[in-house]
């Protein structure tokens, strides 16, 4: 896997998703990651193309994966969060290659080990967007879900930074919606 070191926002945004497919953060729907096909669904989701079909062990370490990244989403300290993700990075990168992106420009890439596994390649991705969010947006982007409901975590890679939930398509409807609900029953 070649992975451009100017998009941190890809990486950022798989650690994210993959911290909150977890049961503890999607208690109305459980677990997301529930065997194999559904690993290969969320990464074809996410334009993630992995050399073969994900089997029983690529999920296993996944879900170790997930538990690792969640520590790093929630770690208070920005050093913490430089180190823990420089570890993921450091897990199956060869290093920094000059390689040209899909329109021909040349751009920073650094290419995981052709004997990496699944879950090395997704985080050395998501340990490399982790780190480039922390350098470009600072660590206050690193948020906890604004719903009361969850316990969704997030980087923020949004260019005004003011969002407030993991999934604003799940949090942020069902906020809006009982918002709707409330104001409904006061009007009467």
């Amino acid at each position: 896997m070649k992975i451009d070191l100017s998009d941190y926002s890809r990486g950022a945004g798989l650690a994210s998703d993959l911290v909150n497919s977890a049961p503890e953060v999607r208690r109305v729907s459980g677990e997301l990651l529930v065997d194999p096909d559904a690993l290969a669904r969320f990464l074809a989701e996410r334009d993630l193309d992995p050399r073969r079909e994900p089997v029983a062990e690529d999920l296993l370490r996944v879900l170790e994966l997930r538990r690792e990244l969640r520590t790093v989403l929630d770690a208070q300290d920005e050093d913490a969060v430089a180190e823990a993700a420089g570890e993921l990075v450091r897990r199956a990168s060869t290093g920094p290659v000059l390689g040209r992106d899909a329109d021909g420009r040349w751009q920073w890439q650094v290419e995981t080990a052709p004997s990496a596994s699944l879950a090395d390649e997704l985080a050395v991705l998501a340990g490399l967007g982790l780190l480039g969010a922390l350098r470009a947006l600072g660590h206050e982007r690193f948020r906890a879900c604004a719903s009361p409901e969850c316990d969704g975590v997030f980087v923020d890679t949004s260019r005004a930074g003011r969002r407030r939930y993991c999934t604003p398509d799940l949090c942020g409807n069902r906020i809006n919606v009982a918002n709707h609900r409330a104001r409904r029953r006061e009007r009467g």
